[in-house]
């Protein structure tokens, strides 16, 4: 017979505060993941979330004694298939939640940035899955094709904490195994993501930037690498406001230096060499084919120093040295990237063709790095522990050691007056001897009855 209140105590204590905290069953409700009857869709989102906490996946907690506490293997799948659930939405109210409770904690001159990048998402032993295509994995060192998507990511980071805000599986069109299901509703915010997955990933970016500021979440700049810092989409991401720091390859891409158009490698023998840059070794200001003014800075490469490596910004201002800091945030994304797969079982976990079950599951991974992320901040930053900090900094401010003192002592006075005539001469001549040990400019500050007595 099942638990009557299995609903409600699929969470550890510990991940059930943070759950009240972070909103997250209003999140779900706002992004219009509902039910109206059976098993709340809270209840299902809660059991898969804890799966990974539990070291099992949702065929061995079905096989096990406790099977008959849960729901039917379909009542989790048709949650996850569901093509009218708007995980985006989620995850986008998600994380500007919490990112707002992070940005408290941060100093308003530390750079908050937006990253960019995409990884691999393998999906090599399946046939049918929705929208697989042949990708190419230009991170791997073999340079390898695979069939799966290509994982598409925007994070935000302060340099302590990241956050995801949106992804999107990317399909292809020219190398596309199986399209998109006939039996979908083109109305759905489903059959919109299965749209917005045969886009490039260059024309998908410029909108997950505007979402993610629209929803209130604040950034200077945007990171990416040297695979997305192209002309056309520095220049889109310039015109919504913010600037662009990214690494830069050696491509057909030409640089305006005193009305000549120059390549990478000719930009490098115009540049300033930078005095004493501790592996910066040279900067130019120049302007992109589009018209767009930037600031190249060229870095010693760490595993090859007869090679540079370039740094571009659209931030002119910034020192070479700035640029290079600011850069390095980037690699949050690739310890995301880590995690999420290694550790927080993304891709492996469930095994279904559906692409709204695959939108889903990737949701519910970037849900957990949210809340290990949040918990992460709050273990590690004192600021975190709440209006008790603040009152406690107030109250120390407010009572200098002298009140403190006199306030021990008559509180030491109070509690023998308490108690009997033996403990009481005891406790009093003890006080007696530790008061006139005490410098006589400690003694000046306590009243003159405690130290007569």
């Amino acid at each position: 017979m099942r638990n009557k209140n299995s609903q409600f105590n699929q969470l550890p204590k510990e991940l059930d505060s943070v759950f009240s905290e972070l909103e997250v069953n209003k999140h779900l409700r706002q992004a219009g993941i509902k039910k109206s009857f059976g098993f709340s869709c809270s209840y299902l989102f809660q059991l898969i979330f804890c799966l990974i906490f539990q070291h099992r996946n949702w065929f061995s907690l079905l096989d096990s004694k406790k099977a008959d506490q849960f729901p039917a293997k379909d009542a989790v799948y048709r949650f996850l298939n569901q093509a009218t659930f708007n995980w985006r939405r989620f995850l986008l109210l998600l994380s500007t939640f919490t990112i707002r409770k992070v940005a408290s904690l941060t100093n308003r001159t530390r750079p908050k940035v937006f990253i960019i990048d995409d990884s691999s998402y393998d999906r090599n032993r399946s046939k049918k899955v929705e929208l697989l295509a042949r990708c190419f994995d230009h991170a791997s060192l073999k340079m390898r094709f695979y069939k799966g998507f290509r994982m598409l990511t925007l994070g935000w980071s302060d340099g302590h904490t990241f956050m995801p805000i949106d992804f999107s599986l990317v399909s292809s069109r020219k190398s596309q195994i199986n399209g998109i299901s006939d039996h979908i509703d083109k109305r759905t915010c489903g059959y919109k993501r299965r749209q917005n997955a045969l886009q490039t990933e260059p024309e998908q970016i410029p909108d997950m930037i505007k979402r993610a500021l629209t929803s209130g979440i604040e950034a200077s700049y945007v990171l990416m690498d040297s695979w997305f810092t192209l002309p056309p989409l520095v220049k889109a991401i310039v015109d919504q406001g913010l600037d662009v720091i990214g690494m830069v390859k050696e491509t057909k891409q030409r640089y305006n230096v005193n009305d000549k158009m120059v390549s990478l490698k000719q930009l490098y023998r115009l540049a300033v060499p930078v005095p004493s840059g501790k592996g910066v070794l040279r900067s130019i200001h120049t302007t992109m084919a589009n018209g767009t003014p930037v600031k190249v800075v060229f870095i010693q490469n760490r595993n090859k120093k007869s090679e540079w490596l370039p740094i571009l910004s659209t931030d002119c201002t910034l020192s070479e040295q700035e640029i290079v800091r600011i850069y390095g945030m980037r690699w949050d994304i690739e310890v995301f990237f880590k995690t999420t797969k290694s550790l927080l079982k993304l891709e492996k976990e469930f095994q279904s063709r559906s692409y709204d079950a695959l939108i889903a599951h990737t949701t519910i991974v970037f849900t957990r790095f949210i809340v290990l992320s949040w918990q992460n901040r709050c273990n590690t930053d004192e600021r975190t522990i709440g209006g008790l900090f603040y009152e406690l900094c107030d109250e120390v401010n407010e009572l200098d050691w002298a009140v403190a003192l006199q306030q021990l002592i008559e509180l030491l006075q109070d509690v023998i007056k308490q108690t009997n005539k033996k403990i009481k001469k005891l406790i009093q001549s003890q006080l007696e001897q530790w008061i006139s040990n005490l410098p006589s400019y400690i003694k000046a500050y306590l009243p003159i009855s405690v130290c007569e007595s």
